[in-house]
């Protein structure tokens, strides 16, 4: 008798949370759980294809930060990238934002292989700007903790870049 109550309070934790993941996804989508840590006060875009169309739209460069949960090396970058108030800041007032654990369709972002951390930045003209790159020549889209001022120059260079060439 034990384990058919253990059964059935199992199933029935499973209804309360596949309902409860229901009505979450049915709201409209807040942006800290689109965030997952990279920065809570930023508005996030959900998909590449909305982060294209937001770009064209707002006339701001998109962002693509591509990550996985259990990489050390992008929970790391994350908490600097978090951290950091000139980024959030840029990120929220300068830029469309996306934060990927998948990867896209569009082979242009990922141009040297698909490895994470990853970011990327797409102009408003919805060009892949495979000439703002970090530090390493073996992953060119790579940063570390310790690349933040470099992420930073490189977020300024993407928003020169737009002003010029429009």
């Amino acid at each position: 008798i034990m384990l058919h109550s253990t059964l059935a309070l199992s199933l029935l934790l499973i209804a309360v949370s596949s309902n409860l993941a229901i009505a979450i996804k049915k709201e409209k989508k807040a942006p800290q759980t689109l965030s997952r840590g990279w920065g809570d006060e930023i508005t996030w875009v959900q998909t590449y294809e909305e982060g294209l169309y937001q770009a064209k739209k707002s006339n701001k460069p998109l962002m693509v930060i591509h990550h996985l949960e259990d990489c050390q090396y992008c929970q790391a970058l994350k908490k600097a990238f978090a951290e950091n108030e000139e980024i959030q800041e840029m990120a929220q007032n300068n830029f469309v934002m996306l934060n990927l654990m998948h990867e896209t369709t569009d082979k242009n972002l990922s141009p040297d292989g698909q490895y994470v951390p990853r970011i990327m930045f797409v102009d408003p003209s919805l060009t892949v700007r495979a000439d703002i790159t970090g530090r390493y020549s073996n992953r060119l889209y790579t940063y570390e903790p310790q690349d933040i001022p470099f992420l930073i120059e490189n977020m300024k260079k993407a928003l020169r870049l737009i002003q010029t060439e429009l």
